[in-house]
């Protein structure tokens, strides 16, 4: 499990099986609700690696799986160009998300943090960072002890190697049973932030998105708050430097988007773009995971082709 990917990208983060279920009328409570069913590799950070791996960063992927799926996760991230760094975990499942999405792509979610809430120090080799140039972080690896540790070590072994270090908060709910200053305060050594504009908000106090970005890149460095359809800013320092607007696209799903946005935009800094640009090369992969269903991009197959589990 050690090694890095030379002059690129390592993420830490959940690799999860997402059932999603797209449906055209709202969720009728005791009875059936007719939708359409997928099932799709997922998990923020593994949606990340593989929408950066798809548009040309050399990306690994550090995380924990279960028993019950590893090797058809495995598989799904090398068709993606990713370097799996995975460890199995014999006795819990992967991470499961049901995904509930109505007609306007937006969705709901029942998550079972599985494997993915018990990586660990133990996952991790300072050998993962031989060669990279940049280290991005899933919030979700914050909110259980051992993935808070692990974190902590990532971070700071990066740090003492010169790697930046971004971070993307994953979601309001957990943040807030973390507890906001104490995420702040965990995630410092980060000099990138990445929140959509909720957790912008929740970890800035602010009333607006704008006043939010600035905020946080006082305390990071750089902020870059996703609008969805409104597009995206970056602040740095304090000042907004460069906004961007969405692409049309038709909305299917909103499963990844965010995670694809974070893929164009990281992808595009390390390839030498400015804050514009970048900005711009996020908005263009968010609106192409938005027009899939599920939050990775497809590798030739069908729309609605559904993903065989080969269990170990």
């Amino acid at each position: 499990m050690d090694g890095g990917t030379a002059g690129g990208l390592l993420v830490i983060g959940d690799v999860v099986t997402d059932v999603v279920a797209v449906h055209g009328t709202p969720v009728a409570t005791g009875t059936d609700t007719e939708a359409d069913i997928v099932l799709r590799p997922g998990g923020s950070g593994a949606n990340t690696a593989s929408w950066a791996a798809h548009l040309g960063a050399p990306t690994a992927l550090l995380s924990r799986v279960g028993y019950d799926s590893s090797e058809w996760h495995t598989n799904e991230l090398v068709k993606a160009g990713v370097r799996p760094l995975l460890s199995v975990d014999s006795d819990h499942p992967t991470a499961v998300v049901i995904a509930m999405v109505d007609r306007t792509g937006e969705r709901s979610m029942l998550t079972n943090r599985g494997a993915g809430g018990r990586i660990s120090p133990a996952d991790w080799s300072p050998s993962m960072l031989d060669g990279i140039r940049h280290l991005h972080l899933s919030g979700y690896t914050f909110f259980a002890d051992q993935g808070l540790q692990l974190a902590r070590n990532v971070m700071a072994e990066a740090a003492g190697r010169g790697v930046s270090i971004s971070i993307d908060p994953a979601s309001t709910g957990p943040l807030r049973a973390f507890g906001v200053e104490r995420f702040l305060r965990e995630s410092v050594p980060a000099g990138l932030v990445i929140p959509n504009r909720d957790e912008a908000l929740l970890l800035s106090g602010a009333a607006a998105p704008e006043r939010a970005a600035e905020l946080l890149s006082r305390r990071y460095g750089t902020a870059v708050v996703k609008l969805g359809p409104g597009g995206a800013i970056a602040a740095v320092d304090g000042r907004i430097v460069a906004t961007a607007e969405a692409l049309p696209s038709e909305a299917v799903d909103s499963t990844g988007a965010g995670d694809a946005f974070a893929a164009g935009y990281l992808t595009a800094r390390l390839s030498g773009a400015g804050e514009g640009a970048a900005l711009r090369a996020g908005c263009r992969a968010g609106a192409d995971c938005v027009a899939l269903v599920g939050g990775r991009p497809r590798y030739g197959l069908q729309l609605n082709h559904l993903y065989p589990i080969h269990t170990d």
